[in-house]
């Protein structure tokens, strides 16, 4: 018997991996968060498998009903929304299944962050504006933030912010930021990216807050800073370059007409 922590994507039912979507049909017992992961997606799973919506157990609850299927000998499908690895709270998991000596495998999905820089159309790097991303979050009900991750720190590398779990928290994030990226500095939040109900919110640090007060937005949105979400005009990749040679092409003279 195994457990399988599987990302189940943002929201939309069909970005979930192959492989993760492989495993969910194939469990018995399938765990899942009701306001996170899509019905669409629980429903892909075996039509007897026993369905569990934890969002209102406690850790040892669940862990309880993975020692119960693994009794049983019984797959378990742990359906965490994203990818796993970024604020899955999949670690407390894995310490208290090596516990109980109950095996897991681990499947990525795609990151909440990744459906909303597709929704915005938008690439996270470009050429001389911004080589760099800085994924984090702020503190208001959960652990604080480490020595060193504040958004005052983080932000003085003016590398493109994406700031999760933060939506309740935006006046102390414009406040922190606008000082260091300028007010007129873009920002969009994405709300439930990749769900029927997503909605984009473009604006700048002066800006967002009341944008984003006057729609009612508190939940399941991405906060997204920097200056890659407003700029056009950045230099080509020199990936692609006719005079850039790598290992797989040789540098081509740009021929006259």
């Amino acid at each position: 018997m195994t457990v399988h922590f599987i990302g189940a994507g943002p929201g939309a039912a069909d970005l979930i991996t192959v492989r993760g979507l492989s495993l969910l049909r194939r469990c018995p017992v399938v765990l899942y968060a009701g306001s996170l992961v899509s019905e669409a997606l629980v429903a892909e799973s075996l039509a007897d498998a026993r369905r569990i919506d934890t969002a209102s157990l406690t850790l040892e609850a669940i862990i309880a009903l993975m020692a119960e299927a693994h009794a049983r000998g019984e797959d378990v499908a742990r359906l965490h929304s994203g990818d796993p690895s970024l604020y899955g709270a999949i670690a407390e998991q894995k310490r208290r299944l090596d516990a109980h000596a109950i095996p897991y495998t681990i499947t990525p999905g795609v990151p909440a962050f990744a459906a909303a820089a597709a929704a915005l159309a938008t690439e996270l790097t470009l050429p001389e504006i911004s080589q760099t991303v800085i994924l984090t979050r702020t503190a208001v009900r959960t652990a604080p933030m480490p020595p060193g991750e504040d958004l005052v720190t983080l932000g003085q590398s003016r590398a493109t912010l994406v700031v999760h779990l933060s939506i309740n928290n935006l006046a102390a994030v414009v406040g922190d930021l606008t000082p260091l990226y300028g007010a007129e500095c873009p920002v969009a939040v994405v709300y439930r990216a990749s769900w029927p109900e997503e909605r984009i919110v473009r604006g700048t640090l002066a800006t967002i807050r009341d944008q984003v007060k006057t729609l009612g937005l508190t939940r399941s949105a991405v906060i997204m800073v920097g200056a890659v979400l407003g700029h056009k005009n950045f230099p080509d990749s020199r990936l692609y370059a006719p005079d850039h040679s790598h290992c797989l092409r040789a540098a081509h003279t740009p021929c006259s007409l």
